[in-house]
């Protein structure tokens, strides 16, 4: 699709929701690691389980669920303050501002929100290092989803409701394929960030998404809106 045809399709948005994590900056293989290790020894000292016992468990959790979390909420009764107290940050040293991506979104006419399965601590760290500070908003977390997380669509309409945003005016970005299902099938626009991670390959249908880019700046800064 040309440029000008991509500005025409999304004159009508007016509300710009965008996932974080590996959306917004690259999450790296150390990253991740450290995610993995602090939930496994999560589950180990919470459940009173040999590590390699909490990896099976979490792994289990996370593929039934969506979230790790969700699962020991509703299967132990834990208290998700305890393990947002408890789950140290990781380190965010690979995470380096980016001016020209904040300045682009925020050229963006319209809302801009923040929509992660992750909590609000988190996304406010990651927008400190990106050097975003009045770029979004609003957060839209996990606690604000009720703990329901991404791709079930009850979670998009908690989000549609708590923020009185128009699908139908909505675009939504995401690096996970599959989360688009649910925004589009809402009605809001699509934008696929696309990434080599295995975790984020294409497992929905075309339909599903509109547009596709492997860089948001670049995406944005085409469609002529910086600076408008």
């Amino acid at each position: 699709m040309t440029t000008p045809q991509i500005k025409q399709n999304l004159e009508h948005i007016s509300c710009w929701i965008f996932d974080l994590d590996n959306t917004l900056y690259p999450i790296t293989k150390s990253m991740l690691s450290q995610l993995d290790a602090q939930m496994s020894n999560f589950v180990a000292n919470f459940l009173k389980v040999e590590i390699t016992e909490a990896r099976k468990i979490q792994k289990r959790y996370f593929q039934k669920y969506g979230l790790t979390l969700k699962g020991l909420m509703l299967n132990h009764g834990l208290d998700p303050n305890k393990f947002f107290d408890e789950v140290g940050s990781i380190d965010l040293n690979k995470i380096y501002p980016n001016p020209d991506l904040g300045h682009a979104i925020k050229s963006l006419p319209g809302r801009k929100i923040i929509y992660t399965n992750s909590s609000i601590q988190h996304a406010q760290l990651i927008l400190d290092r990106l050097g975003f500070p009045e770029v979004f908003d609003a957060i839209f977390d996990i606690t604000a989803a009720n703990y329901i997380p991404k791709p079930d669509v009850v979670a998009y309409k908690n989000l549609c409701s708590l923020h009185k945003i128009n699908p139908q005016e909505a675009a939504m970005v995401d690096d996970i394929a599959k989360n688009l299902e649910p925004a589009a099938s809402l009605g809001m626009t699509t934008i696929w960030m696309q990434t080599n991670t295995e975790w984020a390959q294409n497992n929905t249908s075309e339909k599903n998404i509109h547009f596709i880019t492997d860089d948001i700046y670049q995406w944005i800064h085409k469609m002529g809106t910086m600076g408008s």
